[in-house]
């Protein structure tokens, strides 16, 4: 309640015909975030805090009978929007999105308007509004309600809010926080410095220290930037006396400079929640590449690993311990090595997109990677043909590049299962080209890529496959891109997509 009342003091400016309507009024911001928090309990001290006030600050004008009237009337009003605000934004969330935004200024708005009606009405009964002044009475409060709230509200809101609390501890705690802090003051006293007779020809320059917090900080820079502009303008208004200053008009730039400031912010937010969402998922389709190409390169030395070890147990049955059982022992260690080395390297890759460059064989990187596909192929009926390989070999990171082949020869497979029996073909081929480059192809028979889709294709999310995550292509492209080469899609009848990565030089195979 004292809180409320020292609002109320503070922004008791330039009254309209000496009652409560003024320009700017963050008390009832404050009024309304007490009853989301606490409900209809917020009634009695609410009312007690505008009696108080009115008693305090305008020496009841209108008399003890309509001061206790106007004040039941306000409590009444402030409740009905409190009550709106509690049913639409009941799980607390309120400035996360601009959906929201909207439905909470649109609330606002009517209910600053709807209370205004009813106030006006009641200080005209007892001839506190002069006749034909009632429109007026009506626009002022309902302007000053609103700009108030407008300004005011999101602050205490996350003040209120533990959650919300700690983000914006988060925003303010910044050096940059006192930078756009001083640019206000020093906007401030440019656009107000002789503010008795000021015509706000510069009010402008105020967007340059909200449009600062918005874009850097989201909706918490933007609720502290307003609500500190705000209070600084009120506090020069005050302080120099000011009263032929033109309300209505500093009024709405005001207003215009809140919603500005809240939009760009929540946009902001909305921007940083997407990339979050898109890191994380491009995360688990990370994970789930790695743990293919896990099963993929640890097949091979657990295999291994499994020969020895029962070639080992058939040595120890004959009651060898020589030579050869060190050497299936010592065949075993090298194996395990290999496969701690598997997992170590495509750790590392998917943790922090490290390369380990390795010159390899155009024909072995073909060979290993064809080799896994051909029973699958085989039982899909699928003619898998993979050409000769020129003698080029290429400085990469074999691993990663396999998981592209992996991929793409994985996305042919689903697109010639649709085609008839006999009709579906793959086709994996290498060739040198000049400038030492070597261009890899993966041919298909199913379905080509249309031009529409070719220029969407390699965009996150976007995927032709009914239960595809449309992230494959995204990270083939970004593995392809790492060792400075190209991967892309042709547009053709059947499915053709190509990669070109730098070969090693005198190594052109031409």
């Amino acid at each position: 309640m004292l809180l409320y009342l020292l609002l109320d003091w503070l922004t008791y400016v330039d009254p309209l015909y000496g009652v409560n309507i003024t320009p700017w009024n963050p008390d009832p911001a404050l009024g309304l975030v007490y009853w989301l928090r606490y409900g209809k309990k917020a009634a009695l001290p609410w009312f007690a805090a505008l009696l108080l006030g009115d008693i305090l600050f305008r020496g009841m004008s209108a008399g003890p009978l309509f001061t206790l009237l106007g004040a039941l009337s306000l409590t009444l009003g402030y409740g009905l929007i409190g009550e709106g605000l509690r049913r639409n934004f009941s799980n607390g969330a309120m400035f996360d999105n601009r959906d929201r935004l909207l439905t909470w200024l649109v609330a606002v708005a009517a209910g600053a308007l709807l209370n205004g009606v009813a106030y006006v009405a009641l200080l005209s009964s007892a001839g506190q509004i002069p006749a034909g002044q009632g429109a007026l009475a009506v626009w002022r409060f309902a302007i000053g309600d609103m700009v108030g709230i407008m300004v005011s509200m999101p602050l205490i809101w996350m003040l209120a809010r533990e959650e919300s609390r700690a983000r914006l501890r988060a925003a303010a705690w910044r050096w940059e926080t006192l930078g756009y802090l001083v640019l206000a003051v020093c906007m401030l006293t440019a656009v107000f410095g002789h503010i008795a007779r000021a015509e706000f020809k510069h009010f402008y320059f105020l967007f340059l220290p909200v449009i600062w917090a918005a874009t850097r900080q989201g909706v918490y820079g933007a609720a502290l930037i307003v609500f500190t502009l705000q209070l600084a303008i009120v506090t020069l208004v005050r302080w120099n006396n000011a009263v032929d200053i033109e309300v209505a008009e500093l009024q709405l730039l005001d207003a215009v400079l809140a919603l500005v400031a809240f939009f760009i912010g929540i946009v902001v937010d909305e921007r940083r929640q997407v990339a979050d969402e898109l890191k994380h998922t491009l995360r688990l389709a990370a994970a789930g590449e790695m743990a293919a190409a896990l099963a993929h390169e640890l097949n091979q030395p657990m295999t291994a690993l499994s020969a020895y070890g029962k070639a080992c147990e058939h040595l120890l049955e004959r009651g060898e311990t020589g030579e050869l059982l060190k050497g299936a022992i010592g065949r075993m260690v090298s194996e395990s090595v290999r496969a701690a080395e598997v997992v170590r390297r495509l750790r590392d890759f998917f943790r922090t997109g490290a390369l380990r460059l390795e010159p390899v064989p155009a024909s072995a990187l073909l060979a290993a990677i064809t080799q896994q596909f051909f029973s699958q192929c085989r039982e899909q009926g699928v003619e898998l043909a993979v050409a000769q390989a020129p003698p080029v070999s290429v400085l990469a990171d074999r691993l990663q590049v396999e998981l592209v082949l992996r991929n793409l020869l994985a996305n042919a497979l689903d697109s010639v299962a649709a085609c008839p029996p006999g009709q579906r073909r793959i086709t994996l081929s290498a060739q040198a080209l000049g400038g030492a480059r070597l261009r890899i192809t993966v041919e298909d028979s199913g379905a080509g890529v249309s031009e529409a889709l070719s220029r969407r294709l390699f965009e996150p999310f976007v995927s032709t496959k009914s239960s595809g995550l449309g992230l494959g292509l995204v990270l083939s492209r970004a593995i392809i891109e790492a060792h400075g080469g190209k991967l892309w899609a042709e547009v053709a009848e059947h499915g053709i997509f190509r990669f070109i990565l730098p070969a090693l030089e005198g190594e052109t195979g031409e």
